[in-house]
Formats: structure tokens, C-alpha cells, sequence
């Protein structure tokens, strides 16, 4: 996969790209990061990016030109057509399930904003997917590419060590993850759960899927109806839980 990140601050990014999970995968040709800076695409001598709002209003906007230049230039650097999107508050939420989406693509182009905006003609005119990592704030868009390439590089196969990790975590199977343990089996009063130490697979897999389902109900009982609206027959692994 190739991942292009247009940002006006890609000395922001690229030390997260070049770290842990995703800078392996980029040493081991899994993925290709590059980082290109949007104000190399401005006019005149102060590169100028943004500009105040037609109508009046705070804050500045950014402009037209440098990012139609900008996406055209780097898409022009590889044949594999892009997948464009664009980091907004205004987008759909990203979820896990659209981690796997993008994860199929060979290629994913992401636009990362500044100030109070975009000008809507960058929407209209390079129509790419928008995404929002959540809903708040943020001071541009970087922030929100370093997650979502996070997200989508540790999907890709042979990015991760065991490749039964992923399928364990916490919105793989649309729940929160079971609670984990490890040595000592005590500390400071706090033991592990016994089952756990019995050696009993099979008993051990019904805890983990009780765990899961009633954390999930406690936590995000918005994820927890859902599940048990199109699984109900899991509802059984709570209650089996809750008499162990």
C-alpha cells in the first residue's frame, strides 16, 4: 500500500510514520509513507495558503489552488489511482470497520486542513471521502491522519507479528476487549482471575466472550444493543459469566 499525506506541517508527522508498528512496516515494504508539504504549492514569496472568508467572519481559510496543485502533483508521482480523503470534523465518524475498508486499497490519499477550513470547492471539485476521527477539535488535521494511518498500516498483512492480534482487540468483533493478565499472578492484593490459570481452553474462551460482552454493556451499551440485536443468542455468555 501507498500512503500520501498532504499537510502544512510534515515535520509533525513524519516521526510518528518513521516509530513502532508502522515504521517496521515501512522497512519491510509493507507500506510506502510520504509526506508532502502543501505550502510548496503556493504562489508568491510568502507561500501563502489561506485567506480570509468571503462574507466576513473569524479565522482563515484555505484556498483552492495550492491544494488542487498539491493533490495533482503527488497522484501524478504514481499510476495506482488514489483513494482521496479528506480529514474534517464535518465527516463520517471513523470506525474500525472503515479501517478494514481502507485497508483493501491500494492506495489512500489524505488532505490534512488548517485554520477554520477548507474552501468548499476543494470538496466539490476533488470529491474525496470525508472522515472525522471524533467529535471535537482539533487544530488541523494531523493528528487525525497519524490515527488513521495507525489504524489502517497495523491491518495490512505481515504488519503485525501474531496475525491473530488483530482479531482480538478491542471493535474487531464490534465489542470492547476482555480484560488481560500477566505475571505475577498476584500484586498488591490484586490476583488473576482463576480460570485463567486452570488450563481449560474451552472455559477460558466463554470467560473472555462474558468479559467482553458485559464490559461492553457497562461501557458502550450503544455497541452492546447492537450486538445483541443481531447476535442475541451471545446474551447467554453474560449470564453464564455472571454464575461463575
Amino acid at each position: 500500500m501507498r500512503i500520501d499525506v498532504l499537510t502544512l506541517f510534515p515535520e509533525a508527522v513524519e516521526p510518528f510514520f518513521a516509530s513502532s508498528i508502522i515504521g517496521r512496516a515501512r522497512a519491510a515494504g509493507i507500506v510506502s509513507i510520504h509526506c508532502t508539504d502543501i505550502r510548496d504549492f503556493a504562489g508568491g514569496r510568502h507561500q501563502k495558503v489561506d485567506d480570509r472568508p468571503f462574507g466576513g467572519g473569524p479565522g482563515m481559510v484555505m484556498m483552492c489552488p495550492p491544494m488542487f496543485d498539491a493533490v495533482e502533483h503527488v497522484e501524478a508521482q504514481d499510476a495506482t489511482p488514489a483513494a482521496r480523503i479528506l480529514l474534517t470534523p464535518q465527516g463520517e465518524r471513523f470506525t474500525q470497520a472503515a479501517a478494514h475498508q481502507l485497508a483493501e486499497q491500494p492506495r489512500l490519499l489524505l488532505i490534512c486542513g488548517h485554520y477554520e477550513g477548507f474552501d468548499e470547492r476543494i470538496r466539490q471539485g476533488l470529491q474525496p471521502r470525508e472522515i472525522s476521527v471524533g467529535d471535537y477539535v482539533l487544530s488541523g488535521g494531523e493528528p487525525a491522519a497519524m490515527v488513521l494511518v495507525d489504524a489502517v498500516v497495523r491491518l495490512l498483512p505481515g504488519a503485525l507479528g501474531d496475525e491473530e492480534s488483530t482479531e482480538n482487540e478491542s471493535f474487531s468483533a464490534g465489542m470492547l476487549e476482555y480484560p488481560q493478565y500477566t505475571r505475577p499472578r498476584e500484586f498488591r492484593g490484586l490476583a488473576v482471575p482463576e480460570i485463567l490459570l486452570s488450563g481449560d481452553h474451552a472455559r477460558i474462551e466463554q470467560w473472555r466472550m462474558a468479559e467482553a460482552l458485559r464490559r461492553t454493556r457497562e461501557r458502550r451499551p450503544d455497541l452492546y444493543e447492537m450486538i445483541i440485536k443481531t447476535r442475541p443468542d451471545l446474551s447467554r455468555f453474560v449470564d453464564e459469566g455472571a454464575r461463575s
